[in-house]
């Protein structure tokens, strides 16, 4: 099994054959290999580490692996997914290594994590890992390399302290984190020592050649995909999204240079395409991409494009795709309601949403699927309201095209202007509010659980003190029970749940990750916040908790 689903794989890089002295490496992703090998984050890093001569990598996941090294000196973790933490557990425990850093010696390896969720808030999971690496791989994993073959024979202790002081590795442990009660708010976070550096800033790479697929195989969960990022960040900035504010600044793919060479070495191997970007329609030379992929030798190609920008939807770009085998849509729409649309920053109308409808249907699309949110700070029930006759009207606008909306609950998210927002407790009532009111209508409806949205929201503003609870959790199931029962057993030692999800954080206060410096300065995130409180209709004293 193992070597039929490492056997389907089509290369697009040309791995080198380790040195003898190379450093022995594994590298995880904590999920099944469906899932991990389409990871565009997981695929480059894995081929990266492949092509230096001084490492020798196997690659390790929940249900298969190549064969491991007896003794490996570095384990990294690529992670997607909050709630792949457990899988993070039962690999270390697969692997015979102690779950918590401050258990491990100098024969254990170095584990370090990177990907989104670690880059937002590492906190919640700070003390299973001995080194975090903030932002993007494009040269700070070469760094980590280069630094700890520096080091390679030195102490443990030696080894994270050098590190440390590279840009954008994060070494937990050299940070002590002081509270002001055992339930309450941080009190301080500081380097044990004065040659750690106080603050942690996340690496950021500024060149105009994005990542593309180094691997193709049929075993994907995205069969036979060949995946080109078109574009990093989003330029946009709505007040909520991580996706934006976390990836500052927004870059383009140069088109000659990078972009369409990359296609023409995919398209090679495979006959699925996929555009990848936070808002890749906004590339500036998007049309001229466009034009590429619409020429008759592409033919029987299958493109697929993320979320795109709702003024950006052209009949051009309808045709394109249902050409290409595409028959839907995606635009994320967050509200009908216009103050709403403020608030979080979302320059848009509903004349717009209902002229991207018509011309999805004109250029041949059969369907159209929009994203919503509820419980975005502001919100008013009439709100709700307004996005009820929003849908109805892009219903009457363009009869016969399938329309779905699919709601998530706002949830805060670290290093953006709403970081400070607990979510409110309204929000599942407005999902079935929702629901309520467009069934009826023949618009399909897709809410995304509130239950894990509140575990979603816990583990974005956590801080260290819920190491504790996420093994208790693991130890009890992993279900959502096993959250309440975790926090259950260790209340009065840990706040509660509703400290970390419902309560709004004054402005004043440190946060958990205040010491890990994202794309803009806690100041700018102030102005952002008060551009969009500007918009309520109560004016919000020094952030309150909103929903008790």
């Amino acid at each position: 099994m193992t070597s039929s689903l490492f056997g389907s794989e089509r290369l697009l890089f040309t791995p080198t054959t380790p040195n003898t002295d190379a450093i022995p490496v594994i590298f995880a992703f904590p999920n099944e290999y469906s899932v991990g090998i389409t990871s565009l984050g997981y695929q480059v890093v894995w081929a990266t580490l492949a092509m230096r001569d001084d490492v020798q990598v196997s690659r390790l996941f929940t249900d298969i692996h190549e064969q491991l090294p007896r003794r490996p000196e570095i384990v990294g973790f690529s992670i997607s997914w909050e709630l792949d933490y457990v899988n993070i557990l039962n690999l270390l425990e697969f692997l015979e290594i102690p779950i918590r850093s401050t258990a491990r010696h100098d024969h254990h390896p170095i584990i370090f994590g990177g990907g989104p969720v670690l880059t937002a808030n590492p906190e919640p999971f700070a003390d299973f890992f001995d080194v975090i690496l903030l932002g993007d791989g494009e040269n700070l994993l070469g760094d980590f390399i280069n630094c700890y073959q520096e080091v390679r024979k030195a102490s443990r202790e030696t080894q994270l302290k050098t590190l440390a002081k590279v840009p954008g590795i994060y070494v937990p442990s050299l940070y002590e984190v002081e509270y002001h009660t055992t339930d309450g708010e941080v009190k301080s976070i500081k380097p044990i020592d004065s040659e750690i550096p106080a603050i942690v800033q996340k690496q950021t790479y500024r060149g105009n050649t994005l990542s593309a697929s180094t691997v193709v195989t049929d075993k994907a969960a995205w069969e036979n995909i060949y995946m080109v990022e078109v574009v990093r960040s989003c330029p946009e900035m709505c007040r909520f999204c991580l996706a934006s504010y976390l990836t500052l600044p927004f870059r383009t793919a140069s088109l000659q240079g990078s972009l369409i060479p990359a296609i023409e070495r995919g398209l090679q191997v495979t006959k699925r395409l996929g555009l990848l970007g936070a808002s890749v329609t906004q590339h500036p030379e998007f049309t001229t991409l466009l034009d590429y992929i619409s020429q008759p030798k592409y033919d029987d190609v299958r493109l697929s494009i993320a979320s795109v920008r709702t003024n950006t939807v052209t009949m051009q770009l309808a045709e394109t795709l249902a050409k290409r085998d595409t028959r839907s849509l995606t635009i994320a729409v967050e509200s009908g309601s216009e103050k709403l649309r403020q608030i979080v920053n979302k320059k848009l109308n509903n004349d717009e949403i209902i002229q991207a409808a018509i011309n999805a249907k004109a250029g041949g699309l059969s369907s159209l699927k929009l994203y919503g949110m509820v419980g975005i700070p502001g919100e008013e029930p009439e709100d709700l309201d307004q996005t009820v006759a929003m849908m109805r009207s892009i219903k009457k606008a363009v009869p016969g095209l399938r329309l779905t909306l699919g709601c998530s609950t706002f949830v805060p998210k670290a290093h953006t202007p709403f970081q400070w927002f607990g979510v409110n407790r309204q929000s599942e009532k407005r999902l079935q509010m929702l629901q309520k009111q467009l069934k009826p209508q023949g618009i399909e409806f897709r809410p995304e659980s509130y239950n894990w949205s509140i575990i979603q929201a816990l583990l974005s503003r956590g801080d260290r003190r819920l190491s504790h609870l996420l093994e208790l959790t693991r130890d009890f199931g992993d279900s959502l029970g096993s959250y309440k029962r975790a926090f259950k057993q260790l209340k009065a030692q840990i706040p509660d749940l509703d400290f970390y999800v419902h309560t709004n954080w004054s402005t004043e206060q440190i946060l958990p990750w205040s010491h890990l410096q994202g794309p803009l300065p806690q100041s700018t995130l102030l102005k952002h916040l008060a551009d969009a409180t500007s918009h309520f209709d109560s004016p919000l004293k020094q952030l309150q908790p909103l929903n008790s």
